[in-house]
């Protein structure tokens, strides 16, 4: 039996976000393939929403690809991650690359982004942006990767571990001194914050608060 697999982007704070076609899939389809399973029960019980749950997470996504792609067998299944877009830094490549050769179909359903909300408030403007994912751990891997996008005009858009980000605005305030930057933490949750200037500006105003989400936005040269 070919089905659909949907691609469901979930809220990333504020569960008023979720979109209403979001819900009639999650309230359809027969099961729902969840990176941690925990977190989409909340969103379920929320919205009075049943469905057998199937853990698919990382970094061990071969583990649960069997169990979704088995689920598909028996009609249409929906992908979430814990917030946001499937796929993007988040479970799920494996999966849609799976689904598409087995001949199902796969099909996006839109909605909350950290990445284009922190790009829509930042205001660097340009044709287009980078998106790299989580910014690199080891220092000399960070400077090469700020010397790469030094002369690129478009504005770069990176996520970052609260463990790291003081660590890695540092190594931006002296790599890329002038440029501007935006900072968002715990988008659209309760205590939201943005920050924007230089890196070492953004530093000294965030102190030593790094708990939560945060999602970089660097303008571009």
């Amino acid at each position: 039996m070919l089905s659909r697999l949907y691609v469901v982007a979930t809220p990333i704070g504020n569960l008023e976000d979720v979109t209403a076609r979001a819900l009639r899939v999650l309230g359809e389809v027969v099961a729902i393939a969840a990176e941690d399973t925990r977190v989409t029960s909340h969103l379920l019980a929320r919205h009075g929403i049943r469905k057998p749950l199937i853990s698919y997470r990382a970094p061990v996504e071969r583990r649960g690809l069997p169990r979704v792609m088995s689920a598909l067998d028996e009609g249409d299944v929906a992908l979430v991650s814990d917030a946001g877009t499937p796929t993007l830094s988040d479970p799920g490549q494996a999966l849609v690359t799976a689904a598409w050769a087995a001949g199902h179909t796969v099909v996006p359903v839109p909605g909350p982004s950290s990445v284009t909300a922190a790009l829509s408030i930042a205001g660097y403007g340009g044709s287009g942006f980078a998106f790299v994912g989580y910014l690199p751990r080891k220092p000399g891997e960070m400077r090469s990767f700020l010397a790469a996008i030094a002369g690129d005009r478009r504005p770069t858009v990176a996520f970052e571990s609260p463990f790291r980000v003081r660590k890695s605005l540092a190594l931006i305030a002296e790599e890329l001194p002038d440029r501007s930057i935006t900072v968002t933490r715990e988008l659209t949750k309760l205590h939201e914050e943005v920050l924007r200037g230089t890196a070492s500006e953004v530093l000294a105003a965030l102190g030593e608060r790094n708990r939560g989400e945060f999602t970089l936005v660097i303008s571009g040269a």
